[in-house]
């Protein structure tokens, strides 16, 4: 999303939590109605989407080989399996991913999904739609398009198959926080690109999306951070996910 020069000092900030089984809002604070990257976030939808179309079998199968020709990042030079790709975040997993499903197949399922603008045409930077369309490129969603979108997958109104639905389930992260809930979660990083195209590493924009449970009690949640300074150390999104598991039981203390 690009900005503006009067607005690019301004950082941007979203929470929003509502009820799985009834869609009422706990919680909103922030800039929640506009729409960003989803970078690794998307890892969610794409999971339902390989699952469902039996590309993906179970938590460890497949193991697909890493190549060096990729050329990614040290930490992502390895062997990896689904349950692998959703804890540390693999990109070129989900780059295989999305050229077995093919382009008539991926771009239904993002269309049937009802996925944020259901843009997979990819272009700016020079991104293509297939591999990279919602790294930085033509796909976004917000922060309250999210949630809502989780709150379909969890209820099962998706248009995946049950198993396709438990298995995603079970891949995804697990965070621990205080008074006993367990939160669920992706995170996704990336940065902003200003008006020329070009990647801004002065606007880091970091997510961390999924849903909490304690007891009986089931919420939906997004958190999206979008600052005006680089990051040297760790993550935006390690950031903003610890923020939240940190923030939530306050936030929806007394509900």
């Amino acid at each position: 999303m690009n900005v503006s020069p009067a607005d690019a000092a301004d950082p941007i900030r979203c929470t929003v939590i509502i009820d799985e089984k009834t869609g009422e809002t706990i919680y909103r604070q922030g800039n929640c109605d506009q729409g960003f990257y989803p970078q690794s976030t998307f890892k969610l939808p794409l999971a339902m989407m390989g699952y469902d179309a039996g590309i993906l079998v179970d938590e460890h199968n497949p193991l697909w080989t890493y190549d060096p020709k990729l050329k990614r990042p040290q930490r992502e030079q390895k062997d990896t399996d689904p349950t692998i790709w959703e804890r540390d975040s693999i990109v070129w997993f989900s780059q295989a991913l999305t050229r077995k499903l093919g382009k008539r197949a991926f771009a239904d399922y993002v269309q049937r999904f009802g996925y944020g603008n259901q843009d997979v045409s990819g272009g700016p930077g020079n991104t293509d739609g297939l591999t990279e369309s919602w790294l930085m490129s033509s796909l976004k969603i917000s922060a309250e398009d999210q949630v809502r979108f989780l709150r379909r997958f969890r209820t099962g109104s998706l248009p995946i198959s049950e198993r396709a639905r438990q298995m995603t389930e079970a891949i995804v992260p697990h965070f621990q926080a205080a008074d006993g809930w367990d939160i669920q979660g992706k995170t996704g990083a990336g940065w902003l690109r200003n008006t020329a195209g070009k990647t801004n590493y002065e606007r880091p924009l970091g997510w961390f999306v999924g849903w909490a449970t304690r007891g009986d009690r089931r919420l939906i949640f997004a958190r999206l951070y979008i600052a005006n300074h680089r990051y040297s150390d760790n993550p935006i999104s390690f950031e903003t996910r610890d923020s939240l598991v940190t923030d939530l039981p306050k936030l929806v203390e007394g509900r």
